[in-house]
């Protein structure tokens, strides 16, 4: 399950973003979550955009198992 990295609401498996709408106009206003989104979505489609699990890949890199909590 994904959630967004602010509020811990759900999000689905197919979002671009850690982040909810809300939460995302809410840190950067309208117009430049628009752009954050669209920017996201067209390097993903260019297969441009290499998403990881961060805690994943956090273990990975040093080995070390780290409880991460919003």
């Amino acid at each position: 399950m994904k959630k967004c990295l602010y509020c811990g609401e759900e999000l689905s498996r197919e979002s671009i973003v850690d982040f909810c709408r809300r939460c995302g106009v809410g840190v950067w206003g309208e117009k430049m979550f628009n752009a954050i989104v669209q920017n996201m979505e067209e390097a993903k489609e260019k297969g441009n955009l290499c998403h990881t699990d961060s805690k994943t890949s956090f273990e990975k890199d040093t080995g070390k198992i780290e409880k991460f909590s919003l």
